[in-house]
């Protein structure tokens, strides 16, 4: 689920939009993962709201240098993915529904390639 909006709006806020998206389309969706930008509030209202558990991945302040955390590196891998696409690479397009298309587009193409060498 991709929802692209302005930079005005705060990462649990575009949470909620993404939240909203997701139950309508997948409403067996039983849990989320997310890292720590995502505490507080959101997470008891994940339950409540929309019915699945919000699981935050945190890092631990005691370690220093790279770690590797349990499910954020899909994350990481997945922005890796859509910036080797050149309309992603950097933020060419004036509305954010062109955004999305493009990130859908973008995927949609990775997916057929994974599947077409199978």
């Amino acid at each position: 689920m991709v929802v692209v909006h302005s930079a005005g709006i705060q990462d649990r806020a575009g949470a909620v939009l993404v939240f909203d998206q997701l139950i309508h389309l997948f409403p067996f969706i039983r849990l989320v993962w997310a890292d720590g930008g995502y505490t507080g509030q959101l997470v008891s209202s994940a339950k409540h709201c929309w019915g699945f558990v919000l699981e935050i991945i945190k890092r631990t302040d005691d370690l220093k240098g790279f770690q590797l955390l349990p499910r954020r590196w899909v994350v990481e891998r997945t922005f890796a993915w859509l910036g080797r696409y050149r309309r992603l690479s950097k933020d060419y397009e004036f509305y954010p529904d062109s955004s999305e298309t493009m990130i859908y587009m973008a995927m949609s193409l990775l997916m057929a390639r994974r599947i077409a060498r199978s």
